[in-house]
Protein backbone atom coordinates (compact mmCIF):
# COMPACT_ATOMS: atom_id res chain seq x y z
CA UNK A 1 0.00 0.00 0.00
CA UNK A 2 1.32 3.45 -0.91
CA UNK A 3 2.00 6.09 1.74
CA UNK A 4 -0.85 8.16 0.29
CA UNK A 5 -3.28 5.26 0.69
CA UNK A 6 -2.12 4.68 4.27
CA UNK A 7 -2.80 8.32 5.14
CA UNK A 8 -6.30 8.06 3.67
CA UNK A 9 -6.89 4.84 5.56
CA UNK A 10 -5.97 6.51 8.85
CA UNK A 11 -7.97 9.67 8.14
CA UNK A 12 -11.02 7.64 7.13
CA UNK A 13 -11.07 5.92 10.53
CA UNK A 14 -11.34 9.12 12.57
CA UNK A 15 -14.51 8.97 14.63
CA UNK A 16 -16.35 12.29 14.65
CA UNK A 17 -19.81 11.01 13.76
CA UNK A 18 -21.29 12.20 17.04
CA UNK A 19 -20.79 15.78 15.76
CA UNK A 20 -23.37 16.27 13.02
CA UNK A 21 -21.89 19.61 12.01
CA UNK A 22 -18.46 18.01 11.49
CA UNK A 23 -20.10 15.29 9.39
CA UNK A 24 -21.66 17.91 7.13
CA UNK A 25 -18.31 19.74 6.96
CA UNK A 26 -16.34 16.67 5.90
CA UNK A 27 -18.93 15.79 3.25
CA UNK A 28 -18.71 19.40 2.05
CA UNK A 29 -14.94 18.94 1.63
CA UNK A 30 -15.55 15.81 -0.44
CA UNK A 31 -18.00 17.66 -2.66
CA UNK A 32 -15.42 20.35 -3.46
CA UNK A 33 -13.52 17.67 -5.40
CA UNK A 34 -16.41 16.62 -7.69
CA UNK A 35 -18.47 18.37 -10.36
CA UNK A 36 -21.88 19.24 -8.87
CA UNK A 37 -23.05 21.84 -11.41
CA UNK A 38 -24.81 20.14 -14.30
CA UNK A 39 -26.81 17.32 -12.76
CA UNK A 40 -29.42 16.68 -10.10
CA UNK A 41 -27.22 13.83 -8.88
CA UNK A 42 -23.82 13.94 -7.24
CA UNK A 43 -21.43 11.22 -8.39
CA UNK A 44 -18.18 10.28 -6.67
CA UNK A 45 -15.82 7.78 -8.31
CA UNK A 46 -12.91 6.21 -6.43
CA UNK A 47 -10.80 3.07 -6.41
CA UNK A 48 -10.01 3.58 -2.72
CA UNK A 49 -12.18 1.37 -0.50
CA UNK A 50 -11.50 3.56 2.53
CA UNK A 51 -12.92 6.53 0.65
CA UNK A 52 -16.11 4.73 -0.28
CA UNK A 53 -16.57 3.38 3.26
CA UNK A 54 -16.07 6.86 4.68
CA UNK A 55 -18.64 8.39 2.32
CA UNK A 56 -20.99 5.55 3.14
CA UNK A 57 -20.79 6.40 6.86
CA UNK A 58 -21.14 10.15 6.30
CA UNK A 59 -24.27 9.71 4.17
CA UNK A 60 -25.78 7.19 6.59
CA UNK A 61 -25.23 9.60 9.49
CA UNK A 62 -26.99 12.35 7.53
CA UNK A 63 -29.76 9.94 6.45
CA UNK A 64 -29.12 10.61 2.76
CA UNK A 65 -30.18 7.88 0.34
CA UNK A 66 -27.47 6.73 -2.06
CA UNK A 67 -26.45 3.91 -4.37
CA UNK A 68 -23.07 2.23 -4.78
CA UNK A 69 -22.00 0.20 -7.79
CA UNK A 70 -18.81 -0.92 -9.46
CA UNK A 71 -17.59 0.85 -12.60
CA UNK A 72 -14.62 -1.14 -13.83
CA UNK A 73 -12.24 -1.31 -10.88
CA UNK A 74 -13.75 1.78 -9.27
CA UNK A 75 -16.57 2.36 -6.82
CA UNK A 76 -19.28 4.80 -7.92
CA UNK A 77 -21.50 6.35 -5.26
CA UNK A 78 -24.49 8.53 -6.23
CA UNK A 79 -27.04 10.58 -4.33
CA UNK A 80 -29.42 13.47 -4.97
CA UNK A 81 -28.11 17.01 -4.70
CA UNK A 82 -31.47 18.09 -3.27
CA UNK A 83 -30.92 15.89 -0.18
CA UNK A 84 -27.99 18.02 1.01
CA UNK A 85 -28.40 20.68 3.70
CA UNK A 86 -25.05 22.43 3.53
CA UNK A 87 -26.40 25.69 4.97
CA UNK A 88 -25.99 24.12 8.43
CA UNK A 89 -22.20 24.44 8.38
CA UNK A 90 -20.53 27.18 10.42
CA UNK A 91 -16.85 27.55 9.66
CA UNK A 92 -15.83 29.38 12.83
CA UNK A 93 -15.01 26.24 14.84
CA UNK A 94 -11.54 24.74 14.48
CA UNK A 95 -12.76 21.12 14.28
CA UNK A 96 -15.25 22.04 11.57
CA UNK A 97 -12.55 23.68 9.46
CA UNK A 98 -10.33 20.61 9.91
CA UNK A 99 -13.20 18.38 8.80
CA UNK A 100 -13.60 20.36 5.54
CA UNK A 101 -9.88 20.01 4.74
CA UNK A 102 -9.91 16.31 5.64
CA UNK A 103 -12.86 15.71 3.29
CA UNK A 104 -11.12 17.60 0.48
CA UNK A 105 -7.95 15.55 0.95
CA UNK A 106 -9.84 12.24 1.10
CA UNK A 107 -11.77 13.20 -2.03
CA UNK A 108 -9.01 14.68 -4.17
CA UNK A 109 -5.69 14.46 -2.35
CA UNK A 110 -2.49 12.52 -2.81
CA UNK A 111 1.02 12.39 -1.34
CA UNK A 112 4.13 11.28 -3.19
CA UNK A 113 6.24 8.67 -1.39
CA UNK A 114 8.31 10.82 1.01
CA UNK A 115 11.41 8.71 0.41
CA UNK A 116 11.32 9.95 -3.20
CA UNK A 117 10.28 13.60 -2.84
CA UNK A 118 8.05 15.91 -0.84
CA UNK A 119 4.80 16.61 -2.67
CA UNK A 120 1.21 16.78 -1.42
CA UNK A 121 -1.59 17.82 -3.76
CA UNK A 122 -5.37 18.28 -3.57
CA UNK A 123 -7.36 18.65 -6.78
CA UNK A 124 -10.63 20.55 -6.57
CA UNK A 125 -13.27 21.20 -9.21
CA UNK A 126 -13.60 24.98 -8.89
CA UNK A 127 -11.32 27.92 -8.31
CA UNK A 128 -13.62 29.25 -5.58
CA UNK A 129 -13.55 25.88 -3.81
CA UNK A 130 -9.76 25.78 -3.98
CA UNK A 131 -9.46 29.30 -2.57
CA UNK A 132 -11.87 28.37 0.21
CA UNK A 133 -9.75 25.39 1.25
CA UNK A 134 -6.53 27.43 0.99
CA UNK A 135 -8.06 30.08 3.23
CA UNK A 136 -8.89 27.44 5.87
CA UNK A 137 -5.44 25.82 5.67
CA UNK A 138 -3.72 29.20 6.03
CA UNK A 139 -5.49 29.73 9.36
CA UNK A 140 -3.32 26.89 10.70
CA UNK A 141 -0.09 28.55 9.47
CA UNK A 142 0.49 26.04 6.67
CA UNK A 143 1.97 27.43 3.45
CA UNK A 144 0.44 26.21 0.19
CA UNK A 145 0.72 27.01 -3.52
CA UNK A 146 -1.77 27.00 -6.40
CA UNK A 147 -1.66 25.14 -9.69
CA UNK A 148 -4.28 25.36 -12.46
CA UNK A 149 -4.82 22.13 -14.38
CA UNK A 150 -7.01 21.44 -17.41
CA UNK A 151 -9.97 20.02 -15.51
CA UNK A 152 -9.16 20.96 -11.91
CA UNK A 153 -7.64 23.54 -9.61
CA UNK A 154 -4.90 22.22 -7.35
CA UNK A 155 -3.41 23.06 -3.99
CA UNK A 156 0.08 21.69 -3.46
CA UNK A 157 2.82 21.63 -0.80
CA UNK A 158 6.46 20.77 -1.51
CA UNK A 159 8.02 21.42 1.89
CA UNK A 160 8.44 18.40 4.19
CA UNK A 161 7.72 20.30 7.38
CA UNK A 162 4.57 21.89 5.93
CA UNK A 163 3.32 18.47 4.80
CA UNK A 164 3.80 17.13 8.34
CA UNK A 165 1.74 20.03 9.67
CA UNK A 166 -0.97 19.28 7.13
CA UNK A 167 -1.14 15.62 8.13
CA UNK A 168 -1.53 16.69 11.75
CA UNK A 169 -4.27 19.12 10.69
CA UNK A 170 -6.45 16.38 9.17
CA UNK A 171 -5.89 14.13 12.20
CA UNK A 172 -3.50 11.59 10.63
CA UNK A 173 -1.15 11.62 13.63
CA UNK A 174 0.24 8.13 13.04
CA UNK A 175 1.15 9.15 9.50
CA UNK A 176 2.91 12.25 10.85
CA UNK A 177 5.27 10.02 12.89
CA UNK A 178 5.97 7.75 9.91
CA UNK A 179 6.50 10.73 7.63
CA UNK A 180 8.93 12.35 10.08
CA UNK A 181 10.89 9.09 10.45
CA UNK A 182 11.31 8.88 6.68
CA UNK A 183 12.11 12.59 6.45
CA UNK A 184 14.86 12.42 9.10
CA UNK A 185 16.52 9.45 7.39
CA UNK A 186 16.25 11.08 3.97
CA UNK A 187 17.57 14.46 5.12
CA UNK A 188 20.45 12.79 6.98
CA UNK A 189 21.44 10.86 3.84
CA UNK A 190 21.22 14.04 1.76
CA UNK A 191 23.44 15.93 4.23
CA UNK A 192 26.00 13.12 4.20
CA UNK A 193 25.95 12.99 0.39
CA UNK A 194 26.43 16.77 0.17
CA UNK A 195 29.39 16.59 2.55
CA UNK A 196 30.95 13.68 0.66
CA UNK A 197 30.44 15.46 -2.67
CA UNK A 198 32.02 18.63 -1.27
CA UNK A 199 35.01 16.74 0.12
CA UNK A 200 35.35 14.79 -3.15
CA UNK A 201 35.32 18.05 -5.12
CA UNK A 202 38.01 19.52 -2.85
CA UNK A 203 40.07 16.33 -3.15
CA UNK A 204 39.75 16.42 -6.94
CA UNK A 205 40.99 20.02 -6.94
CA UNK A 206 43.94 19.05 -4.73
CA UNK A 207 44.82 16.08 -6.92
CA UNK A 208 44.45 18.15 -10.08
CA UNK A 209 46.80 20.81 -8.72
CA UNK A 210 49.25 18.14 -7.52
CA UNK A 211 49.33 16.46 -10.93
CA UNK A 212 50.12 19.79 -12.57
CA UNK A 213 52.85 20.50 -9.99
CA UNK A 214 54.42 17.03 -10.38
CA UNK A 215 54.46 17.42 -14.17
CA UNK A 216 56.23 20.78 -13.78
CA UNK A 217 58.78 19.25 -11.39
CA UNK A 218 59.49 16.33 -13.75
CA UNK A 219 59.91 18.78 -16.63
CA UNK A 220 62.49 20.78 -14.62
CA UNK A 221 64.37 17.57 -13.84
CA UNK A 222 64.48 16.56 -17.50
CA UNK A 223 65.76 19.99 -18.44
CA UNK A 224 68.46 19.73 -15.73
CA UNK A 225 67.05 22.84 -14.08
CA UNK A 226 65.74 21.25 -10.88
CA UNK A 227 69.08 21.37 -9.03
CA UNK A 228 69.27 25.09 -9.70
CA UNK A 229 66.20 25.70 -7.52
CA UNK A 230 66.66 26.93 -3.93
CA UNK A 231 67.06 24.02 -1.53
CA UNK A 232 63.78 24.74 0.27
CA UNK A 233 61.89 24.57 -3.06
CA UNK A 234 63.67 21.33 -3.97
CA UNK A 235 62.64 19.88 -0.61
CA UNK A 236 58.96 20.72 -0.98
CA UNK A 237 59.00 19.56 -4.62
CA UNK A 238 60.34 16.14 -3.58
CA UNK A 239 57.67 15.98 -0.87
CA UNK A 240 55.02 16.76 -3.50
CA UNK A 241 56.18 13.81 -5.66
CA UNK A 242 56.14 11.51 -2.61
CA UNK A 243 52.73 12.81 -1.40
CA UNK A 244 50.59 13.65 -4.48
CA UNK A 245 47.32 13.79 -2.50
CA UNK A 246 48.57 16.13 0.26
CA UNK A 247 47.53 19.77 0.48
CA UNK A 248 50.10 22.54 0.47
CA UNK A 249 49.46 23.08 4.19
CA UNK A 250 50.18 19.39 4.84
CA UNK A 251 53.36 19.56 2.74
CA UNK A 252 54.49 22.60 4.70
CA UNK A 253 54.24 20.63 7.93
CA UNK A 254 56.44 17.84 6.46
CA UNK A 255 59.42 20.12 5.86
CA UNK A 256 62.56 19.81 7.99
CA UNK A 257 61.62 23.25 9.26
CA UNK A 258 57.81 23.01 9.23
CA UNK A 259 55.78 26.01 8.11
CA UNK A 260 53.23 26.92 10.73
CA UNK A 261 49.69 27.72 9.63
CA UNK A 262 49.06 31.44 9.98
CA UNK A 263 45.62 32.29 11.33
CA UNK A 264 44.12 35.69 10.82
CA UNK A 265 43.27 37.68 13.92
CA UNK A 266 39.58 38.45 14.26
Amino acid sequence: MSFSAKVKEEASKINMFWDIEAVYAELYGYLLTVDTKNSGKIKFLTENEYNINRLNKLLNRLKINYTIKMKGKNYLIQFKKSDLKMDKIKFEKEEIMKAVVRGAFLGGGSITEPSARYHLEIRLKSENGRDEVIDIISKFDIKTKKLDRKYSFSIYIKDGEEISKFLALIGANGSVLKYEDIRVIKDTKNNINRKVNCETANLNKTIGAAVYQIQAIEKLKKQKKFNKLPLNLQEIAELRIENPDATLVELGKMLKEPIREIRSKS
